[in-house]
């Protein structure tokens, strides 16, 4: 009779006296998804532009009202640590020293994708829905168009919009936010 194999599910708390101790180190591209440490895929040329552009956008765009902070952690729960690509947080005076901000202290989440369509999709939207993450943007840079997604509710979003060139994108959780989806392609 086989016995089942019990698998460890890490904590945050876990991950993180990891990162304290150098079980892992700040090069290692890892993120802490359901209790698992997984690998996340290398930056390559394409992503790393569309970040880099998207930066400069939300920088000029939201100036004061918020902080922008690129591929940084983010905590959904006690067994989740992901590292989006963009976040934009509620201001705070330490810029988040202290801690590492929480789905209350976010407007908006912002995945890159180029390889890791299906696992953006099918992985961490889900989890950013059962957090209470109002709004997720999923730029599909093969693909060449934004999806939108806001109104979490039970696991998922309830509105889901594709913007492709020519079109606008607007946030829905920080009113003053408007871009071209042209600007943000590229």
């Amino acid at each position: 009779m086989a016995v089942p194999i019990q698998l460890w599910q890490f904590t945050v708390r876990d991950y993180d006296r990891m990162l304290a101790s150098g079980i892992l180190n700040d090069d290692d591209r890892v993120e802490l998804i359901d209790g698992e440490v997984r690998e996340m895929s290398p930056i390559g040329e394409l992503h790393a532009s569309t970040v880099d552009r998207l930066t400069e956008l939300m920088v000029k765009k939201v100036g004061r009202r918020a902080i922008v902070r690129t591929q940084g952690p983010i905590v959904l729960n006690d067994f989740t640590k992901p590292q989006p690509d963009l976040v934009l947080l509620h201001r705070q005076d330490d810029f988040y020293a202290t801690r590492t901000p929480q789905p209350d202290d976010i407007f908006l989440v912002v995945e890159v994708s180029d390889t890791t369509l299906d696992y953006d999709r099918l992985e961490k939207t889900p989890r950013y829905a059962a957090a209470g993450i109002a709004e997720v943007w999923i730029i599909d840079v093969f693909g060449q168009s934004i999806e939108q997604y806001s109104q979490p509710a039970g696991g998922g979003y309830r509105q889901v919009e594709t913007l492709q060139h020519g079109q606008s994108i607007r946030s829905k959780s920080l009113e003053q936010l408007a871009l071209e989806v042209s600007d943000v392609l590229g």
